[in-house]
């Protein structure tokens, strides 16, 4: 009798990612530790988002006692990959474990200022979805040094990030709307207006800003 474990590893290297997705399933449906080392060894490589995404939901399947060291582990990768795979699946497991191995008052800024942009992203949602509510404040006050970085869609992904630490940390955004950096400026001023009405369009708030930082500093939005 052939050995399941023997028939659903190999196939997560498949050439047709839908045979990669039925063995990434298959194998959270039986849930056994023994895959721990290929599931995570996969997200590092694999480059289709659903795929990775079963993967995800398979090591959430893996007992946390196990699967979170793991992927704490991953973080220290080289492999860009690896990392945000990790935080994301951090993020779904929930383990405080989580917040620790990534908390910027432990390990500095090296995760949420990371130079890859999807690993930054994914330290940043991570983050705020594992962050102790009594250090919420602290995680914002970390994540605003990155407004004005990259393109619109990740300012967004920043701004939305801030928003969801709780409608009681704008203030936090108080001293970015003075900074001498005009991208910086109008990024905060676009997070203040997503503060004020979250399901505003950011890229609209964020043109809108811009205007405002151009016709100068007596006006405001």
């Amino acid at each position: 009798m052939t050995d399941p474990q023997t028939e659903l590893v190999p196939a997560l290297s498949a050439p047709d990612p839908q045979q990669r997705l039925q063995a990434a399933l298959q194998i959270g449906i039986r849930a056994d530790p023994r895959d721990l080392g290929a599931l995570v060894a996969r997200c590092e490589t694999e480059p289709d988002f659903f795929v990775r995404d079963m993967l995800t939901w398979a090591l959430t399947r893996l007992p946390a006692e196990d699967t979170v060291p793991r992927l704490i582990s991953e973080l220290d990768s080289a492999v860009p990959q690896a990392i945000s795979q990790a935080l994301h699946t951090l993020s779904k497991i929930g383990d405080r474990r989580g917040w620790q191995a990534q908390d910027p008052r432990r390990i500095g800024d090296r995760l949420i200022a990371h130079p890859d942009t999807e690993v930054a992203r994914s330290a940043w949602r991570s983050a705020a979805a594992l962050v102790p509510g009594d250090e919420r404040e602290d995680l914002a006050e970390v994540l605003i040094t990155q407004l004005g970085r990259g393109d619109v869609e990740m300012q967004k992904s920043l701004s939305r990030t801030v928003v969801a630490l709780g409608e009681d940390l704008v203030s936090v955004l108080d001293e970015k709307l003075l900074a001498e950096d005009d991208t910086v400026r109008a990024h905060a001023m676009a997070t203040r207006e997503m503060f004020a009405d979250p399901d505003a369009g950011f890229a609209h708030a964020l043109a809108a800003a811009k205007r405002v930082v151009a016709l100068g500093p007596e006006t405001t939005i």
